[in-house]
């Protein structure tokens, strides 16, 4: 990190910038630097909260002409590579959002947040790929692949994005779409920010107003019954059904429902657009096991964020997650016996069923990997007075175990502070992978956008 003086130029920066630059040490840099994700966070020499491209173009040229890193940040929710010593462009103030119902589409700022997609679109009876966290940043989330609500029936969120504008190495603005700019248009959706800064994107929306949905909450002493039938029942549902299995453990405070207070439960989760077909796909689970909280029922997409009932407060958590070809019955005992109520660590799990349109290129193909994965197993563990070693081991003993059914890693759902080359060949298929590291060399060289899970210039 930069001394507490900043040289020259700095002030320069500020000069050339509409939004707020601070240095290292600078009152007001530590709140500035906060967002979801409170175990890790960037230490740049340089803060640029930008209000609009030109401030990202400045801050960039800034950056590169000083052989400096350039980090993004718009929620915080997906820090892995902390920065130290560069510069970080931060967007949320960028959260501008217009939406076409002509055109079914949305022109969407980089710092905005899904929840406030969702409320511009549905009075036009509307949807975004969002998913389940409202309070995630579409930029970041989209950028990566992005797995939605209703991710069976119409597939990643990257394959809705029909342009994006972008500032690039060089410090340009560009407009990129299939038509413009046929490679970059390929990598940026699923690349992250390896090739740029995203400043706004232009993605589809859907005709959806109401879904069926919500969950079903059931004991683990009744986990072996509940993961056996979600493997049985996932094996043949319609894609107009996107469902998903968690494990979590629940304190005994007043925000819990009395149902839940101080139990360790399965929770399965049930979202689709087919009302009048829904409640029939998801009546046989009331059957398998006791039903300590029903949540189901049809509910305004608005209120969609309610199906997973994520914490939408800041916390320190670290996690992975793994892209598998199938749900063996051996990951289902791996699963309860290491991320149970009996682990050594909390933890909480996600599995979410995938196929349908996620198995699917869209017509202009991007760098989503790994399509062919028909589940996705995410565990997360809060931090807070844990040693991240101890977590961490955790979480491997699980990798490991479900490793002869592993085909990959998601993008979105690497969490906690990370070499910048971990996990790189996990990413992306090895033909993916080389096709992006191939154009990295011709739209970044010098790796200026290396503080993320980093795909390095080819030699």
């Amino acid at each position: 990190m930069a001394p507490d003086n900043p040289p020259r130029e700095f002030f320069d920066l500020v000069d050339n910038v509409r939004g707020r630059v601070l240095h290292a040490g600078q009152d007001g840099y530590d709140q500035a630097l906060s967002g979801f994700q409170t175990g890790f966070r960037h230490r740049p020499a340089v803060l640029v909260s930008a209000l609009g491209a030109k401030d990202v173009q400045a801050a960039v040229r800034y950056a590169v002409a000083r052989g400096m890193a350039v980090a993004v940040q718009s929620t915080g929710h997906g820090i892995t590579v902390p920065d130290e010593g560069g510069l970080l462009i931060k967007t949320d103030r960028m959260a501008g959002i217009t939406v076409d119902p002509v055109a079914k589409r949305a022109r969407i700022e980089a710092g905005a947040r899904w929840d406030q997609v969702v409320e511009r679109a549905a009075p036009h009876g509307l949807v975004p790929p969002s998913g389940s966290a409202g309070h995630v940043g579409v930029a970041g989330y989209t950028l990566a692949g992005g797995m939605g609500l209703l991710a069976r029936e119409f597939g990643y969120a990257a394959d809705h994005v029909h342009a994006l504008d972008v500032v690039t190495a060089d410090g340009e603005l560009r407009h990129v779409t299939a038509d413009s700019d046929p490679d970059l248009f390929w990598a940026l959706r699923g690349a992250r920010d390896n090739f740029g800064v995203v400043t706004s994107l232009e993605i589809g929306l859907q005709p959806v107003e109401r879904i069926y949905g919500g969950g079903l909450f059931f004991g683990s002493e009744h986990a072996e019954a509940v993961m056996s039938f979600f493997r049985e029942w996932t094996a043949q549902v319609t894609e107009t059904m996107t469902a998903s299995l968690g494990m979590i453990g629940y304190p005994p405070v007043p925000a819990v429902p009395q149902p839940l207070h101080g139990r360790h439960v399965v929770h399965v989760r049930f979202a689709t657009t087919d009302l009048a077909g829904g409640p029939g796909l998801v009546r046989p689970w009331r059957d398998v096991a006791p039903v300590l909280l029903d949540h189901l029922g049809e509910l305004p997409y608005r209120e969609a964020g309610s199906i997973y009932r994520e914490p939408d407060f800041a916390n320190a958590y670290d996690g992975n997650s793994v892209l598998l070809s199938e749900l063996d019955t051996a990951v289902l005992d791996a699963v309860r016996e290491l991320a149970g109520a009996k682990a050594p660590v909390g933890c909480i799990v996600d599995l979410r069923h995938l196929g349908g349109a996620l198995s699917r290129q869209p017509a202009v193909p991007n760098a989503v990997s790994f399509r062919e994965a028909n589940y996705v197993l995410r565990v997360v563990s809060s931090i807070d007075g844990l040693d991240l070693a101890d977590v961490r081991a955790v979480h491997q003993r699980l990798d490991d175990a479900v490793a002869p059914w592993t085909l990959g890693r998601s993008l979105n759902f690497v969490y906690g502070e990370r070499a910048a080359d971990d996990f790189r060949s996990e990413l992306y298929e090895k033909s993916v992978l080389e096709r992006l590291t191939s154009l990295k060399a011709v739209y970044d060289p010098s790796n200026v956008f290396r503080r993320n899970q980093n795909i390095e210039p080819a030699v």
